[in-house]
């Protein structure tokens, strides 16, 4: 059975190769009854693993609602292949038609807007600073001599050495190939401080040993619209991943999806991240839209 599915998969991805260079997935996936979801083992309860190939949180869970409705759009049931992402593959792969839909933690940006589309934001982020509670940090001029970890791929740390309290904070980079690599380099002690996503940062501390041991502290370092990520150009998919996120926005869905995520006890440990959804991102569930992280920050 395994050899089998294997085969399918195979033939799938080969036969869908044309349709995705002509970026129609809708037509791919009718064509190969497959569709590749890009997903993140920790990134917060956005996506995240629970382990034997499954995955769960707040992006994927509206990704699974778009595929509902691409299945009614084509008038068949797709398999979902998962496929893990990192911080510096996501883009090619969505790109070149490895991955269909990229359901993880990616920040809209101009650059970004380049080379692949984005969906309505679903949420807003909050750069911030992750520290171990001990660790005498309190915001950004703290952070003077101090080992700042990030991840690989991500515009983290570049945001915080433009802001504008940063000038004369001088530290040193490290980086970590995926969220919970960066983790643990903080936990480790190789790292005084992890900057990234508050909400990534409150995941992987709500799932730590010891969670007390660690707090996030300081100003937000930027603010960034979260999107999930499809393919240039592809006006038809991207309408109904759009007309589904304005639909979940509307009816209040979209909400309570993020409480459930959020707010409540999440598998496997059921633990809670506690984040309530931000100002910024209730705007953007009132108002749809794909704007990137420069409009934000227009002053």
């Amino acid at each position: 059975m395994k050899k089998h599915l294997l085969a399918f998969t195979a033939i799938a991805l080969a036969a869908g190769a044309a349709y995705a260079q002509s970026g129609d997935t809708l037509a791919k996936v009718k064509s190969t009854g497959l569709i590749t979801m890009g997903v993140r083992d920790t990134s917060g309860a956005l996506s995240y693993t629970l382990g034997d190939g499954k995955y769960a949180g707040y992006h994927v869970e509206i990704c699974e609602r778009i595929i509902g409705n691409v299945e009614k759009a084509i008038g068949r049931k797709l398999q979902v292949r998962y496929q893990p992402v990192t911080s510096q593959n996501r883009i090619p792969l969505v790109a070149n038609g490895t991955v269909d839909i990229e359901c993880g933690s990616t920040t809209n940006n101009a650059a970004r807007q380049k080379d692949v589309d984005f969906v309505h934001t679903t949420y807003v982020e909050e750069v911030r600073i992750a520290t171990k509670a001990n660790s005498g940090i309190n915001s950004i001029k703290d952070l003077t001599g101090k080992t700042v970890a990030t991840t690989t791929g991500t515009t983290s740390v570049q945001l915080l050495r433009k802001h504008e309290r940063a000038n004369n904070v001088d530290f040193k980079e490290v980086f970590g190939k995926d969220h919970g690599d960066s983790f643990l380099l903080l936990e480790s002690g190789r790292a005084d401080a992890f900057v990234m996503d508050g909400q990534i940062l409150a995941g992987n501390i709500a799932t730590a040993k010891n969670p007390a041991d660690y707090r996030i502290v300081g100003e937000p370092i930027s603010v960034e619209p979260i999107a999930i990520m499809i393919r240039k150009n592809d006006n038809a998919f991207k309408k109904i991943a759009n007309d589904t996120v304005d639909g979940l926005a509307k009816s209040g869905d979209l909400a309570k999806l993020y409480d459930k995520w959020f707010m409540q006890p999440i598998p496997p440990k059921n633990t809670r991240v506690n984040l309530p959804a931000s100002a910024a991102t209730k705007a953007a569930w009132a108002s749809p839209n794909d704007k990137p992280v420069e409009e934000y920050l227009k002053k």
